[in-house]
């Protein structure tokens, strides 16, 4: 099985997440049960109600030719059912209408749960994890997928009145002629017969086509990311070749569940025409030769078409259950090792009024010593960290360096909880931390990474994501972003662009620290983001930080300017912590040590 075909899950399970789905509002959901079902059954009574018309006014006319009195009262009674259809009529308009508005409702609450449920495990489920595909697939199950599971509501809705309705067509058609309603139904009944032997082939093609589609939405993210490295490589010709080749894939695969939906309609119609031809050839023939009336005749044609249609909806019933199945598949891989009804579990959703504000968390006791034992962690790879132990204290600058790939990040994520860890434990103050993915954000933690994302927005939004403005002043200082505001067309209110690309690398960077630095946390944790900076910027970083805060600091550089201020530095050789000191012990007795001091790059 490979990583991009989940296991598929079975019907009865598509069943499961459905009903806990329409439990999430059930007063709603049943109001829209009763509703469509009022909507959908009306026109066999209005049919009915049509066929009495025309019995009364045959009777009438019978009457009136035989010279027979009692013409005139039936005729009456023609126009009375006739006004009663009209209200009837006019009736059913404004039950469709209120019904539409109901399902309206009820469609965009479903669809906000779902949708607030993939995001809220994702940002707050326990432990480390990563998007199992790209970020442009989970858009699209976002999108494409939420959206899917949300239209199923439709078919369960639709079903009771179109159950009920083919029942007393059934029945009426029946009481005037067995023989013919059931020529009618068989072709009928082998139409879902049919789609129901497709189902696994509807499952593949919808599969197929939603893959495809995430692989040209992912290339045409990617792409927009990398606009100056193709064109500095003049790569553009090549790129354009394999977007058209996606595109032709994804096009393939669509045509065939197009396709397929189309055959499945196509068979539904014809199974209407059908139906309609046979009740046409045998129906006048009988009306013809007096073994028919009129009104029985009008009551076939009346019923007729809505339920062939009706029951071609049970055929595309069954089609859309498999492609709601594929749906869940895709989210269930997104939520990756969450609980089985993660998806649609039940959470208060504020569609007509404001969340409410919820406060930090209660505070951890202040950091005084975060210890690290044993701290292994690997790649798929195997590079990594392999047991590494150290201790920092509370205002202490530690500097983590090595050579690339000798595991410095991985070892700031293992610690931070953002990848999973092989082995060892971390204290806070003597206490182990089980997960450190929650544990270690503001106001205990907060970490800034080699390549930050930014968010396309302002410079200030990018800064307080929704924290304090009043720390706004100091954490842009601290960052040494003050002499670039000037610089900048908006200063603040400046629009940074996807990803930041509208400011340099040093000003990323520091934008980033500003982020971080707008939070109060005991633990700041930095992983090479002076690279970009020049030597006075970055000095001038580091002794505003050593000024103004007495935060632990975890940093990942090999840059002098950091390097010298380091009470302590932990040396990294494959993996593994090889030196621990200052930089003036690590240099006398370590030659790696003295090896990258010498290096070019080291001077910054």
């Amino acid at each position: 099985m490979t990583p991009s075909t989940p296991a598929a899950t079975p019907p009865s399970r598509t069943l499961a997440l459905s009903r806990r789905l329409f439990a999430y509002r059930p007063g709603l959901f049943a109001f829209n049960l009763f509703m469509w079902a009022l909507v959908h059954v009306s026109p066999a009574l209005l049919t009915l109600a049509v066929s009495d018309v025309f019995g009364r006014l045959e009777e009438a006319d019978a009457l009136r030719r035989a010279g027979e009195p009692g013409a005139g009262p039936l005729i009456a009674a023609a126009w009375v059912a006739l006004g009663w259809f009209a209200l009837a009529r006019l009736g059913r308009f404004g039950a469709f209408y209120a019904a539409f508005r109901a399902f309206t409702e009820l469609w965009y609450t479903l669809d906000a749960l779902l949708r607030r449920n993939l995001l809220g495990y994702l940002l707050t489920a326990p432990g480390s994890r990563r998007l199992p595909d790209t970020p442009a697939e989970a858009v699209s199950r976002f999108r494409d997928d939420v959206d899917d599971v949300a239209a199923y509501t439709e078919v369960w809705l639709d079903s009771l009145g179109i159950a009920l309705y083919c029942v007393l067509a059934v029945v009426l058609m029946a009481r005037v002629d067995p023989v013919i309603t059931a020529l009618v139904c068989t072709p009928l009944v082998l139409m879902i017969v049919f789609v129901g032997r497709l189902s696994p082939r509807i499952r593949t093609y919808r599969r197929r086509m939603r893959e495809a589609t995430a692989r040209v939405t992912d290339f045409i993210g990617e792409t927009f990311g990398a606009v100056s490295a193709v064109k500095l490589a003049a790569r553009e010709e090549p790129m354009i070749a394999h977007f058209a080749r996606l595109g032709e894939t994804r096009r393939h695969a669509a045509l065939r569940d197009v396709l397929l939906t189309e055959l499945i309609r196509g068979v539904n119609v014809n199974m209407v025409n059908l139906a309609v031809g046979l009740v046409l050839l045998l129906g006048a023939n009988q009306v013809r030769g007096g073994g028919m009336r009129v009104e029985d005749f009008v009551l076939f044609i009346g019923l007729l078409p809505r339920l062939t249609g009706s029951m071609g909806f049970f055929g595309d019933a069954i089609a859309r259950h498999r492609r709601t199945g594929v749906s869940y598949d895709r989210m269930t891989r997104l939520l990756q090792d969450a609980p089985g009804n993660t998806l649609v579990d039940h959470h208060p959703l504020y569609l007509r009024e404001e969340p409410p504000v919820h406060g930090q968390p209660a505070p951890a006791l202040p950091l005084e010593e975060l210890r690290v034992e044993g701290l292994t962690a690997h790649h798929p790879d195997g590079s990594g960290v392999t047991e590494v132990s150290f201790t920092l204290r509370r205002g202490e600058f530690v500097v983590v360096t090595g050579r690339i790939g000798s595991g410095k990040t991985t070892l700031l994520r293992a610690l931070l909880g953002l990848m999973p860890r092989g082995g060892g434990r971390v204290l806070w103050n003597g206490e182990e931390v089980a997960d450190p993915a929650t544990f270690f954000v503001p106001p205990r933690s907060a970490y800034t990474a080699q390549l930050p994302n930014l968010f396309s927005d302002t410079l200030r939004e990018n800064v307080l994501t929704g924290g304090d403005p009043e720390r706004l002043n100091r954490a842009v200082r601290l960052a040494v972003l003050e002499p670039d505001l000037a610089q900048l067309p908006h200063g603040l209110d400046t629009q940074v662009g996807a990803r930041g690309v509208k400011l340099s690398g040093g000003q990323m960077q520091r934008a980033a620290v500003a982020r971080m630095l707008a939070a109060p946390a005991d633990l700041l944790v930095f992983d090479d983001v002076s690279s970009a900076l020049d030597a006075r910027t970055e000095a001038e970083l580091w002794d505003g930080l050593f000024r103004e805060t007495d935060a632990a600091c975890l940093v990942v550089s090999h840059r002098r300017a950091a390097l010298t201020r380091a009470d302590r530095i932990l040396l990294l050789e494959g993996g593994r912590l090889t030196g621990e000191g200052t930089l003036a012990e690590l240099l006398e007795r370590s030659p790696e040590m003295r090896a990258l001091w010498a290096e070019e790059g080291v001077g910054g």
